[in-house]
Parts: structure tokens; sequence; C-alpha cells
């Protein structure tokens, strides 16, 4: 996070004057980036285990769960952050123990947006990834357990590799997703500047207030420049993920 923080600051040194944002703009959109990013690192090893699950797992109420994961897709955003303000607030039963025990509070924080976030995009995750892990030609993980690997190194030489282009589209797919994330992120941390403010709050606030359109206009164009960024970067990561897997 130093890092990205340090990016941010030489970026709006270099930047600001050039494209016209305010501090508080840039603030918004470094916030979001660093939301955004965390989100989808936090929730790529839950994503890929919860694949594994309802890829490969024959376990009752296996519908159920598959129902869980996917049900921030169909529940108004507004919802899905009324249940994390209920569970993962100060004096909720998740956010209770969090304080207490790790120091780590989510609502009304930067970090509670980041989980919103992470919530929001996480089917989408799991679907790219699972549908990669079900396309895996079993045989070949086969072969490698009848040479001796375990199923941990099967998984990680084997199975990883092939699901790799899955795995990044998931991640730029929850990526996005968190870049665009507005109604559960204000509902469970509302909109405070420099602290949950994340570029779609800005965008809204700038809507809400006479004159603000220019503002407005001015990070949906940012907010499109990074979207295509980011589709750009998944196409090219996964064609050299794909590369590396014919070439090998």
């Amino acid at each position: 996070m130093a890092g990205l923080n340090c990016f941010g600051e030489w970026l709006m040194g270099r930047n600001l004057d050039a494209l016209g944002l305010s501090s508080d703009e840039w603030t918004a959109i470094e916030l979001s980036l660093r939301v955004s990013i965390v989100a989808m690192l936090v929730s790529l090893p839950f994503g890929i285990g919860a694949a594994l699950l309802l890829a490969r797992g024959r376990f009752w109420g296996k519908s159920i769960l598959n129902g869980v994961i996917h049900l921030p897709l169909i529940l108004p955003p507004v919802v899905t952050g009324f249940i994390l303000l209920i569970l993962f607030g100060r004096k909720g039963p998740i956010g209770a123990l969090f304080e207490q025990y790790l120091g780590l509070v989510f609502s009304f924080r930067w970090t509670g947006a980041a989980l919103a976030c992470g919530v929001m995009g996480f089917p989408l995750m799991v679907r790219s990834i699972r549908l990669s892990i079900e396309a895996v030609d079993r045989k070949l993980e086969e072969a490698a357990g009848t040479l001796g690997a375990s199923p941990a190194w099967t998984f990680l030489t084997v199975t990883l590799p092939l699901i790799l282009p899955g795995v990044i589209a998931g991640m730029i797919l929850s990526f996005a997703k968190a870049m665009g994330e507005f109604g559960a992120t204000v509902t469970f941390v509302s909109n405070i500047p420099g602290e949950t403010q994340t570029l779609s709050s800005a965008i809204y606030t700038f809507t809400q207030v006479p004159g603000g359109d220019a503002g407005a206009m001015r990070l949906t164009i940012v907010a499109i420049v990074i979207s295509m960024a980011a589709l750009l970067a998944s196409e090219f990561l996964a064609y050299l993920a794909g590369r590396r897997v014919d070439f090998e």
C-alpha cells in the first residue's frame, strides 16, 4: 500500500495541472484504485477455493453454497451493503471480533469499502475461475498423480497453469466491478471525502451540486480510461498465459 500511495502522490504531482483534476478528485481516484486492488487480491485465494469446491466438490449443500456466493449479483446493492453493516459494523457479530482481536475496523473506513467491493465482485471472480477449472482435462492431473505428485503439487504445477487465463479474467472482472461499485459501498461506509469517497461516490456527489457536471465528466472519463486499461491488460495477460501453456 505504501508503494501505491507513493505512486499516487507522484502521479498527482506530475499530472494534476495537466489534467485539470483537483486534489480531492485525485484522492478519490487513488482511493478507488487502492480499494479495488485490495478487494481483488484479498478475494483471490477465497475465489480459487470456492471455485474448486463448486467445480470438483461433491457434497450436500453445494447448490446452497453456489446460491450464497452468487447472491450479491441479484440482490440490490443497498441490501448487500446493509447486511455488511449489520455483520461487520462495530457492534456486529463479526465486526466486533475483528476490532477486538485484530484492531481492524470496517464501518465508515476504506477497509469497509474494500470489503464491500470484494463481496460484490466475488461472484464474477468465482464463476470465471470455475469455468476454467471445469474445462481442465482431468487425465493430465491423473497422470501427475500416477507419477507421485501430491494433490497440492498437482494443482500448483498442472491445474493452476491451465486455469491461469480464467484466474486473470476473474481478477480483472473483480477489479472492474470494484471500481464501479456504489450502492453497497455507500450503504456500508457512507461517502466520506478522503476516507470512503471512491470514484463512483465522487461522481454521484458532483451530480448533486450545482455546476458539478464538469467534475462529474472529468471523473467519468478517468473511470472509462481505467476500465478500458484493465480490460486490455486482462486480454494481454490471458494471451501471454495461453502462449505459455501451449509452449509447455
